[in-house]
């Protein structure tokens, strides 16, 4: 009887500059991009290099990267909000953190 072995492989990074011992092309191209993400006002360029064994389709691959922004922006939405609560309680009630000033 013959066993079957499913193998995949998936290597997932992000980037958000040029490394020390990148190539002068990608120095100068994440140059570039830090230089337009200033001209557009305060954007962040990133850079996804994914790769997965099989290969799946873009499309398929498109879907999951939105989903995982969705749930990233849902994460800094909740963070955003527990701040302001934070804010909020510090301003009405200082006396409750008076310690954390103390520190």
């Amino acid at each position: 009887m013959k066993v079957y072995k499913p193998e995949w492989r998936c290597t997932f990074s992000v980037n958000e500059g040029a490394e020390e011992s990148a190539s002068w092309k990608s120095r100068l191209a994440w140059r570039l991009r830090d230089i337009a993400d200033r001209m557009e006002g305060g954007g962040r360029t990133i850079k996804i290099d994914c790769n997965v064994s099989p290969e799946v389709s873009r499309q398929e691959m498109n879907t999951c990267l939105g989903k995982g922004f969705e749930l990233t922006q849902s994460l800094l939405t909740q963070l955003a909000h527990q701040a302001a609560c934070e804010n909020v309680m510090r301003d009405a009630k200082a006396e409750l953190f008076e310690e954390d000033c103390q520190r």
